[in-house]
């Protein structure tokens, strides 16, 4: 599914919630609105792409790629929001390895890696008001997986009583996970009542085993409160 035509779910999804708030929810006021209410949201965005240089010349080209993701939050008063963030991505890359044998050249491959990130952020809304800039700040843990296999699969196989012979296999694989925190700044608009939208750019950082990811993303996201 393209960037574009989630776009326009979104945008669906706005017009629905929009006419279900109209109906349940008219008698709230939108000066301070978001007083007291918790929220939920689900967000689409754009994970930029990134270089980054390892030990003796090796490095990773991270393409840019959709990331998709939800947030559950509570508004403790107008201005302030504390949130849980959820953010998954699997873009692109391609990566130079160097051999311990310096005689032998580089070799590089193209492979699909898995990034998810769990945040915990304090949003502050410089307007109490339906329409407001804010600055987000936050704490968490972020994993990253290559898909490369690190070890030969294990395979074990049993007797099913009703499918028979079955195996599995599975592996294990080069990544990294640990803390991160990120920074961010966007624009918040209030629906009505009960449903909002945001914009926003965001910078999540994170030292890995051997380097250090900063990962920029735009998001759009689409949410209820209640």
């Amino acid at each position: 599914m393209t960037f574009n035509r989630l776009i326009v779910l979104l945008l669906l999804l706005v017009v629905s919630s929009s006419l279900h708030a109209q109906r349940f929810n008219q008698q709230r006021e939108f000066s301070g609105l978001r007083d007291g209410t918790w929220e939920a949201s689900l967000l689409i965005g754009n994970q930029d792409g990134l270089d980054v240089t390892g030990e003796r010349g090796s490095a990773v080209d991270i393409d840019s790629e959709l990331a998709w993701g939800f947030t559950f939050g509570w508004n403790w008063t107008p201005n302030w929001n504390f949130n849980y963030r959820f953010l998954l991505a699997k873009p692109g890359y391609t990566a130079t390895i160097v051999p311990e044998n310096t005689a032998l050249p580089a070799q590089t491959f193209s492979h699909e890696a898995d990034r998810y990130s769990n945040q915990l952020n304090a949003t502050y809304h410089f307007f109490d008001g339906p329409l407001t800039p804010y600055l987000q700040a936050g704490i968490g843990y972020t994993s990253l997986d290559s898909n490369v296999p690190s070890a030969p699969p294990d395979v074990g196989c049993w007797w099913d009583p009703w499918w028979g012979y079955i195996c599995f296999s599975d592996w294990s694989t080069y990544d990294t996970s640990g803390f991160s925190y990120n920074l961010g700044l966007g624009l918040r608009w209030d629906v009505n009542g009960a449903v909002f939208m945001r914009g926003a750019w965001n910078r999540e950082f994170y030292s890995g085993d051997r380097a250090d990811f900063d990962f920029d993303t735009l998001t759009v996201e689409v949410g209820v409160m209640w």
